[in-house]
């Protein structure tokens, strides 16, 4: 989004970026922003169906100001050409194909990136969208509660396509708070809840797949922002 951004000359020097997150965008963001000399502001807070449409209201209404670039994640393709990035990777990864991609949903840009390139390239792979089980906004149409950071925070993603998905799964928030502790102690991963989504969802498909198949997630997150909490309390 900043590098088609800066091509464009929206973005000059000297602006700041803003963004309303409640997930690694703003963290990524803030990265970016740094290592180009760029300032960021993101409003933030813990994502609830009734805040998170007064937070993109507040960063739009930031973004109008002179000075200022509002990258408007949820409605803002140039994502799909990053995330495009992913499925471009995994195909040279695995050059033998993938039976199954599984990735959680906050914008569906990853989802609906790396689908785009495996439909063009592997056009046999399923394509599985993953959110919270307490709150099905895909699955059954109805919102819920739920603390997983980045994701099933809008109840349609303006980014989801659903001719480009086969099959939309909700996972247990436990089950994945679980697996985020499997990961650090065996694993050696610190990761945060929607990467243990994904990583519950790709052993279940593994598992209804069977020997010899080929079933691929990301990790998208980080344990790190979790630290002050009791995710990692046994």
């Amino acid at each position: 989004m900043i590098e088609q951004a800066e091509k464009r000359g929206d973005l000059k020097s000297g602006m700041t970026v803003v963004e309303a997150t409640g997930g690694s965008t703003g963290s990524s963001l803030a990265f970016i922003c740094a290592l180009k000399g760029t300032g960021s502001k993101c409003p933030s807070g813990k994502v609830i169906a009734d805040l998170m449409p007064s937070m993109m209201q507040h960063a739009m209404e930031i973004g109008k100001k002179e000075g200022y670039y509002y990258t408007n994640q949820f409605h803002n393709r140039d994502a799909l050409i990053g995330y495009e990035g992913i499925g471009h990777e995994l195909v040279k990864q695995f050059p033998g194909g993938i039976d199954a991609f599984c990735g959680a949903i906050g914008t569906a840009g990853m989802a609906t990136g790396v689908a785009r390139v495996f439909r063009s390239t592997m056009p046999s792979t399923r394509i599985i969208i993953l959110e919270p089980a307490s709150a099905p906004h895909i699955t059954q149409g109805r919102t819920g509660a739920h603390s997983v950071e980045g994701i099933a925070v809008v109840s349609r993603p303006p980014h989801l396509d659903q001719a480009l998905y086969d099959e939309a799964r909700g996972i247990e928030e436990e089950e994945a708070r679980a697996m985020c502790r499997l990961l650090a102690r065996k694993e050696g991963l610190l990761v945060g809840t929607s990467t243990g989504i994904n990583v519950v969802a790709a052993i279940q498909l593994a598992k209804e797949l069977g020997v010899g198949k080929t079933v691929v997630t990301v990790a998208v997150d980080t344990g790190l922002k979790y630290s002050n909490g009791n995710l990692f309390q046994e």
